[in-house]
């Protein structure tokens, strides 16, 4: 399918619409926290133009990238700490 693609998530396989950002991708697959807060809360995306930085995930072994702001790509590994 030309308009999918796939992505893993956390260790899982996510089909995913070209063009979509990775939270969108995570969000759609029901990732609602993609990582904690110093306290233990869990966190994900507040404002999703990439002012908040509450969407940080590790992308293809890159620490602290905002998911609203990335787009994904086929075979894109995301591990998120929520």
């Amino acid at each position: 399918m030309r308009d999918r693609m796939t992505i893993r998530v956390d260790g899982r396989s996510v089909a995913v619409a070209r063009g979509s950002t990775v939270a969108a991708a995570l969000l759609g697959s029901g990732v609602p926290a993609f990582r904690t807060s110093v306290t233990g809360e869990p966190r994900g995306p507040l404002c999703a133009m990439g002012v908040c930085f509450e969407c940080r995930v590790t992308i293809d072994g890159r620490p602290e990238e905002r998911a609203c702001m990335t787009l994904c790509r086929d075979g894109m590994e995301v591990l998120t700490r929520g």
